[in-house]
């Protein structure tokens, strides 16, 4: 399994970031990985929404449908799955006191032969870790 953390300072509000979050749509923004994410349905975006995100990694693509597993005043989690992937994005804003941060767990296990590719692919998910951290810092302080 591939394990990554980030805790960052952000810019806005606790709950505006977790309102902003809440829409993996946005992830088209601040992932720099996402090339679309498409949310099925309609509705609040609460646990049980979902979306088909399509991302390029090391230049193939990947197609995972997600959902908001957990959503609560300070947390959001979103599990994705695909045939040979199983990703928990979790992400934790914290209030703390001169301002917001962040803290983004990534955990992606690879199933069946994609299982095989495992340690060769941390360091890659390390540095889209560092990608997104930028990213996402910028896309919330210029909103």
């Amino acid at each position: 399994m591939v394990h990554v953390q980030r805790t960052f300072p952000v810019s806005g509000t606790v709950p505006d970031v977790i309102d902003y979050l809440a829409d993996f749509g946005h992830a088209e923004a601040w992932d720099p990985g996402t090339v679309s994410c498409v949310r099925e349905g309609s509705g609040p975006l609460q646990v049980g929404a979902r979306w088909t995100n399509t991302s390029t990694f090391r230049g193939r693509t990947t197609v995972l449908r997600y959902r908001l597993a957990e959503r609560s005043a300070q947390r959001l989690t979103f599990v994705g799955e695909n045939k040979t992937a199983h990703s928990v994005d979790d992400l934790v804003v914290r209030d703390v006191g001169a301002g917001t941060e962040i803290t983004y767990t990534a955990d992606i296990r690879f199933k069946g032969l994609a299982r095989l590719a495992d340690p060769f692919l941390r360091g890659t998910f390390e540095t889209l870790a560092d990608e997104t951290v930028e990213q996402l810092t910028r896309v919330l302080a210029g909103r």
